[in-house]
């Protein structure tokens, strides 16, 4: 059984990074909070202008911050879970390093990433791996790069492999579904197989 620690969501709760196991790569979250990001993008060397994807138990909790339209639900449904991340409106402009106005979601398939989004709620999801260097599929290994401390990771093993395929959604009454779907990066599910879908509901 996956069980998260008082002691983690304690350090998550004042604005602490965590390293965890995805069904991809090692992620490395933050709760969606002010000091959380700025301890993130620090730690990640990371410029502000490149916004972090958050990581959801479901798309229910989803739609906490984001807006979760019919159509999203039916893609997600048809594409391995954890695989795709959908770029959605805000329900509220949020942090530039999160988006602002648009947000990107994964529902999570990995348990010990699930179980974290479910105690601790929505969680960023970018890789603990620094740019620009051979990734880890170790959990440990990838937060060792960052210097992360031993509290800081849930420790496990990734498929590794392409991360997941990201998309924007936006409303657009001229197509069938009443959404548009752009793919802003090819993953692990192929821009062929997107395209197949994207012709189908057509």
């Amino acid at each position: 059984m996956v069980e998260i620690s008082d002691e983690l969501c304690q350090l998550l709760n004042e604005g602490g990074v965590v390293a965890y196991p995805t069904s991809t790569l090692p992620g490395l979250g933050c709760l969606p909070t002010k000091k959380g990001l700025d301890n993130l993008f620090r730690i990640k060397n990371r410029s502000y202008d490149q916004p972090v994807s958050l990581g959801v138990a479901s798309l229910s909790q989803a739609s906490e911050l984001v807006d979760v339209p019919k159509f999203a639900i039916s893609l997600l449904d048809d594409f391995p879970l954890g695989s795709i991340t959908l770029i959605l409106d805000a329900n509220d402009t949020l942090d530039s390093r999160l988006g602002g106005a648009r947000v990107a979601v994964r529902v999570f398939a990995d348990p010990v990433a699930k179980k974290l989004a479910e105690v601790v709620g929505p969680i960023t999801a970018t890789s603990a791996n620094p740019s620009g260097v051979q990734p880890n599929n170790n959990v440990s290994l990838a937060a060792q790069t960052l210097n992360l401390r031993k509290i800081s990771i849930l420790e496990g093993d990734c498929p590794g492999g392409k991360g997941s395929t990201i998309l924007s959604l936006e409303k657009n009454s001229l197509e069938k579904g009443g959404f548009s779907v752009t793919i802003m990066r090819e993953g692990v599910v192929p821009r062929a197989d997107v395209m197949s879908w994207m012709m189908k509901v057509r």
